[in-house]
């Protein structure tokens, strides 16, 4: 008997290490990442678009501790990599190659390649749905989508741009995975007028079952435990959020030149970039439940504030800032008393940081 009760405690001390790694993206888990619970871990991996390189930043540290070049055969383009992103259930770290049409794969504890996967031409914005079995990789040039296999670098399929949003000059740009995996959405830009859209996609059939007309060079995020898309509108001045199941609007945030959208884990606080501002006011900090601009603007210490990326725990903010000549990843901290970035410092990377991305 106390053999198998010793057997049976190791059992239930294994099966709740398995399911605490399971639960990390859920509600549960994230409560135990809210701001002043955790310190930051992981890393961060920046695309360097005109380097050919991804950088990597020790989260902890805020140190660079890696440069490592996409894969390119003898004869190949310089590779072009755009974004960034993270799966963990195959701990695979994906790089699209703008300049090779395809999506380089890299080992995520060690950034030894694993291989690339064709995608199409122009290779833009991409997302991997929560449980890795999907990876979205617009083509602002075939103005196509292509959808990846995460584990088996295979494509699954290629799904076309609306024909009417095309035949208006609209090309595919952002694209974001719900958290449940049944929808993906995509945002459409540089269509005639004062509205791009947002276009909804089943992820099982790949057609499309809705859009939202929304402002101009939409970008794109949401959060499991949240109904809202939020969709940051650079050159409207504004965020918009919409209902994620209908797509019905349901308020505007007035946000000057509002372009890079991030949130942490548990979604409480939703930060975007002032593209265009030469740096003045930044960063600006969205509460996620009554819909306003919490504090006052942050300013960043060099121009162009582009992409975000945040820590789990919700401690630290990253931003690309770029530009031809431009190297800088500046770094914010955030508390859960006071949620608006703090300058923390700064880390060098290769020319033109675009995209990055956690990884833990």
């Amino acid at each position: 008997m106390r053999r198998f009760l010793s057997f049976l405690g190791l059992a239930l001390l294994v099966v709740a290490g398995c399911n605490e790694g399971e639960m990390f993206p859920t509600q549960a888990a994230s409560d135990d990442l809210l701001p002043g619970k955790a310190p930051a871990r992981g890393r961060v991996a920046v695309a360097n678009r005109a380097s050919g390189t991804i950088s990597v930043i020790d989260a902890k540290t805020d140190e660079l501790v890696g440069t490592y070049d996409l894969p390119a055969e003898m004869g190949d383009p310089q590779p072009e990599p755009m974004y960034v992103v993270h799966t963990t259930q195959m701990g695979r770290v994906f790089v699209g190659d703008r300049a090779n049409d395809r999506v380089a794969v890299f080992d995520a504890h060690d950034f030894s390649v694993v291989g690339t996967v064709p995608a199409g031409s122009g290779i833009f914005h991409m997302w991997a749905d929560s449980r890795g079995k999907q990876l979205w990789v617009n083509n602002d040039i075939d103005n196509t989508t292509t959808v990846i296999d995460p584990k088996t670098l295979q494509v699954i399929t290629t799904v076309s741009t609306p024909a009417d949003l095309v035949a208006m000059g609209g090309k595919p740009h952002d694209v974001i995975v719900g958290p449940r995996g049944e929808y993906a959405y995509v945002s459409v830009l540089g269509l005639p007028g004062a509205n791009d859209y947002v276009v909804q996609f089943s992820t099982a059939t790949f057609m499309e079952i809705g859009r939202a007309a929304v402002g101009k060079d939409p970008h794109l995020a949401l959060f499991r435990q949240s109904p809202w898309l939020f969709v940051a509108c650079q050159n409207s001045d504004v965020v918009v959020v919409l209902d994620r199941l209908t797509l019905a609007e349901q308020t505007q945030i007035a946000v000057p030149g509002a372009h890079g959208a991030g949130m942490p884990m548990n979604g409480r606080y939703f930060y975007t970039t002032n593209l265009p501002g030469g740096g003045m006011d930044g960063i600006f900090t969205i509460d996620t439940k009554d819909l306003s601009v919490v504090g006052s603007m942050v300013n960043a210490p060099y121009a162009v504030p582009h992409n975000i990326a945040l820590t789990p725990n919700g401690r630290k903010l990253f931003v690309t800032h770029s530009g031809g000549a431009a190297d800088k990843v500046t770094i914010y901290t955030l508390s859960g008393n006071d949620p608006t970035p703090a300058y923390a410092g700064e880390v060098t990377v290769g020319l033109n940081p675009f995209g990055l991305a956690y990884i833990r």
